[in-house]
């Protein structure tokens, strides 16, 4: 199909006035040379739009086929080619013999410009009897001194001999011939593509004889050598050594892509380590040496596929592949170390962590686009290596660490991260890593990173020494208590310096001082109360700006939450150093510091010296803190669950992202079940594979036509009917919904439930949302109680809910009569495109923050239990729990998840279930979703209210 020859259809301005027969016949007969040209221009729009113009054969042949001009000998190819040849008993006409002689004298033109031009056009002429007067004229031109001229003599005598093979039976043999004594390498191709489809066993005889000079041939003769090895070993596999060995020698080829196809060839003929290597070196340089992003990510998909099928066979390439690091683009990072990651062993776990530890060292004295969202990356994969590998862990961790002073917030945060997960899984290292955070405690700039620190301070410093150090860092990073109290000084200095000065100004000046002030525009100053407020307001801004400490700063900004987590970690300080140590003295000094400090922090929160007044959980939090080191001694389960639970919930969380991700990676190793009535295929007696690999280009048109999906049987099938019309209206409607991946096919069966014939019976759709109807249905007459189906195809540019409405038109009996059946609205789904999906806690927290599209639907359900709430939320939209399930679990009153789904067109979509239960049983609470487009987040919204009413 795709050889098949295509004409063009040309819009012609219906507002211009078109020139009558006349006027043509005039221009042609004359006409200069320019007028003749635009006159055949016009000839051959009108005739493309579907008027043939028969009157003016006999014009053209006469005033334009003797003209020796170029652009008019190409324009009237182009009119031969449309222009119809034959009367209507099916002849051919007399005037041709006039064109097939003029054809002739073309071909034998000592130009070789229209030689060629003539021997390109004879490819579309599909006239038996015009082509064979001109065979020899062809032939002789095979011997051309010009290789544009014998080129296209070859491609001529190919679609001659595709067409109308009995006119020229010894093609074959004529091509061989040409194709053993020609030097040109476009000539050479030519004839060569034209064995490989029509006598494929004289290809691969003569590339048996020229399988050493392969590597010197053009880049379109090894793409054309590359396609013949790849068609002959499906059939043949006796000549597979000698391709293997051509394969490898155009691996070296100079063209990208003969790389490309030879390495994807390789492949497909052997899967022997030296060859998946080979192979697996040359995408990696490819990619390396490509400047084409796009490409670059196309090999990279190349490159996961093969490491997928070969896993440990690539493990020697991996400092390779990460060469691939060198691109600028952030996208060909992410996959190259993605691919990179997969690849780590305990071979080569060391050389990977320098490498990237060496990448990281470049984001620091480097400055280019998205430094840091790289830097964010490296990190991410130095955790993973290290989390995986634990013999690395104790060299990266403290590297790492240098980050969190980072000004990137995001860096920084996954730092913190990765440092309590290996303090967690690694006890050895715990010693040595609270000591390297206390002493870049006073770096930090971001109070979440802060929060994680000061978490991990107060669950792993466990002797009385790093208590006192972690006590001491806590203090300086606080600066003087209580804090309001030494604010409050602060600005009461700045206002009797400012009084001070004042007074100082007026003894040296005692006149200035009591006399009246006067402005630069001669006007008396005056001061009011409101300037004195306006005075005020500045010093205690001021006294705000001032340096501070980090944590003090923090708090005096409004981040409470840090201030809530700050008294945990001064409660759990003091709890364990009371366990620990029989100073009892020290105890009650560090209970009352810590005492102390919080008060001090609930008082300036409800002061004017804070940006934001302390909310009121932070407040609760902290009281809680100050009741619990009030009752020290009293209550050993309250020292249970700060000592020891909290520890352990995080325990169990990394054990359980550790389940999720090992579970994740033996389902995708996980065998293909084959069922039980399955055909057994034996690829030794297979024709159409090879390899067990089937053809890309087969593959790509499963995939484009959707016949591949597996949901296609009969169930699905009777699920997607849609019901248009009623089955009392005079003609019945029904379609077919097929979803694919970026278009919907409408299959309408229609009927006709009279008897009487319906004629231009049409079926008009207009759609709503971001579809697009790609062709209108054609107009039909419909017999009496006759079918007819009709197909539509609709394009999805996003995702989003969208509506498809429309009505069948058809005429009556009568001439004037007109018929209008209103059929019944198609909803798509936007669940058919959009998939569970997972991200780790900081990309889901950092798009929540850039996406600044928001729909909050409030529940509304006769579901009573929490958790069957959230598990029916999570079947309604396809999206995926991203709270582990520790902790969710336990009986408790509420429950708040975040979910996560991403759509086939890669948009995000978010949500974030608060829910309660309230003492009549019933849930309440909201669901918050976000997106970065509106669609994706009302479509969701609607979706989700609708499922609470199916269950209501």
């Amino acid at each position: 199909m795709a050889t098949d020859t295509c004409y063009t259809i040309i819009h012609q301005d219906d507002s211009a006035d078109q020139p009558s027969i006349q006027e043509l016949k005039s221009a042609l007969e004359k006409g200069s040379e320019e007028v003749k040209i635009e006159t055949m221009k016009k000839i051959l729009v009108t005739m493309l739009n579907g008027d043939q113009l028969p009157q003016l054969l006999m014009q053209v042949i006469r005033f334009v086929m003797p003209s020796k001009s170029k652009t008019l000998k190409k324009l009237l190819h182009f009119y031969w080619e449309i222009c119809p040849k034959t009367n209507s008993d099916g002849k051919l006409k007399q005037e041709m013999i006039l064109v097939c002689n003029a054809l002739r004298n073309d071909l034998q033109h000592p130009n070789e410009y229209i030689r060629g031009a003539t021997l390109r056009f004879l490819c579309k002429l599909r006239e038996p009897e015009l082509l064979e007067p001109l065979l020899p004229s062809c032939r002789s031109c095979l011997e051309h001194r010009h290789s544009y001229v014998r080129k296209n003599a070859v491609f001529a005598i190919y679609t001659i001999y595709k067409h109308f093979e009995y006119l020229i039976p010894d093609a074959p043999e004529l091509i061989q011939s040409f194709l053993a004594a020609e030097a040109d390498q476009t000539s050479k191709r030519n004839a060569f593509v034209m064995l490989c489809n029509t006598n494929q066993t004289r290809a691969v005889e003569y590339l048996n004889n020229v399988f050493d000079q392969v590597p010197n041939f053009d880049e379109l003769l090894q793409l054309s050598v590359i396609e013949l090895i790849r068609k002959d070993c499906r059939n043949n596999s006796t000549n597979r050594g000698k391709y293997i060995r051509c394969i490898f020698d155009l691996l070296n080829a100079a063209s990208h892509s003969v790389k490309y196809e030879a390495a994807t060839s390789l492949i497909a003929l052997t899967h022997a380590p030296a060859a998946v290597k080979a192979a697996a070196a040359c995408y990696i340089e490819l990619i390396i040496k490509e400047s084409d992003n796009n490409v670059k990510l196309i090999v990279l998909d190349r490159l996961e596929e093969l490491r997928e099928k070969h896993e440990n066979i690539l493990d020697d390439l991996v400092l390779d592949i990460l060469r691939v690091l060198s691109s600028p683009d952030i996208e060909v990072r992410r996959k190259a170390l993605r691919i990179g990651l997969e690849l780590v062993s305990n071979r080569n776990v060391q050389e990977v962590v320098v490498f990237l530890k060496k990448e990281l060292a470049k984001t620091i004295d480097q400055d280019f686009e998205k430094n840091t969202e790289y830097r964010q990356l490296l990190i991410q994969s130095i955790h993973s290596c290290a989390i995986k590998f634990s013999e690395v862990a104790a060299n990266v961790v403290h590297v790492l660490m240098e980050f969190l002073g980072d000004s990137n917030n995001p860096a920084a945060v996954d730092v913190i991260a990765f440092v309590r997960e290996v303090v967690e899984k690694f006890p050895n290292l715990r010693s040595s890593i609270t000591e390297k955070l206390l002493e870049t405690f006073m770096d930090v700039k971001s109070g979440k990173v802060f929060r994680g620190a000061l978490w991990i301070v107060g669950e792993y410093c466990a002797d009385v020494q790093d208590i006192e150090d972690a006590w001491k860092q806590i203090r300086a990073g606080l600066g003087e208590i209580p804090i309001l109290a030494s604010e409050q000084r602060l600005l009461e200095e700045a206002s009797n310096e400012e009084k001070t000065e004042e007074s100082t100004g007026d003894g040296k000046n005692p006149v200035a001082s009591s006399s009246r002030r006067i402005l630069a525009d001669g006007t008396y100053a005056t001061e009011t109360a409101f300037s004195n407020n306006l005075s005020a307001l500045a010093k205690l801004e001021a006294v705000k700006a001032a340096a501070k400490p980090p944590i003090r700063a923090l708090l005096l900004s409004g981040d409470f939450f840090m201030g809530s987590v700050l008294a945990s970690t001064l409660t759990k300080l003091v709890m364990r150093f009371a366990e620990i140590s029989k100073d009892s003295q020290r105890v009650n000094e560090l209970r009352a510091e810590a005492m102390l400090i919080m008060v001090s922090i609930i008082r300036v929160g409800e002061s004017p010296f804070v940006t934001t007044p302390i909310d009121e959980d932070s407040h609760d939090r902290i009281m809680s803190c100050l009741h619990v080191l009030e009752q020290l001694s009293r209550d050993t389960a309250i020292k249970s669950v700060f000592l020891h639970d909290t520890k352990a919930s995080f325990a169990r969380i990394v054990e359980a992202e550790e389940k999720r991700t090992a579970a994740k990676k033996a389902k995708d190793k996980s065998p293909t079940a084959v069922q039980v009535d399955d055909l057994i295929i034996f690829r030794q007696f297979s024709k159409r594979n090879l390899m067990d690999e089937n053809d890309e280009y087969e593959l790509d048109l499963t995939r484009a036509t959707g016949q591949g999906d597996l949901r296609d049987d009969l169930i699905s099938k009777l699920s997607r009917v849609v019901q248009l019309t009623g089955f009392s209206d005079p003609v019945y409607a029904e379609a077919y919904v097929n979803v694919h991946q970026y278009d919907i096919l409408l299959d309408v069966l229609i009927v006709n439930q009279t008897s009487e014939t319906l004629q231009n019976l049409s079926l008009e759709f207009a759609t709503l949302g971001d579809l697009k109807l790609v062709e209108r249905p054609s107009q039909h007459n419909l017999a009496p109680h006759a079918f007819h189906s009709v197909k539509a195809t609709i394009k999805v540019s996003s995702t989003e809910t969208g509506v498809i409405f429309g009505n069948i038109v058809y005429d009556g009996p009568g001439t004037s009569e007109s018929n209008c059946v209103v059929l019944n609205d198609i909803h798509i789904d936007i669940m058919d495109y959009i998939n569970p999906a997972f991200c780790n806690e900081t990309q889901f927290r950092s798009m929540w923050t850039e996406f600044e599209w928001e729909n909050k639907v409030n529940v509304n359900t006769n579901i009573t239990d929490l958790r069957e709430y959230l598990r029916h939320i999570m079947k309604s939209t396809n999206m995926s729990c991203l709270t582990p399930e520790p902790a969710l679990s336990g009986d408790c009153g509420f429950l708040s998840a975040n979910m996560y789904a991403r759509s086939i067109f890669g948009e995000d979509a978010l949500a974030n279930l608060s829910i309660e239960k309230q003492g009549d049983g019933a849930i309440n609470g909201h669901v918050r979703i976000r997106s970065k487009t509106q669609g994706i987040a009302l479509s969701l919204g609607d979706k989700i209210t609708l499922a609470q009413k199916t269950v209501a």
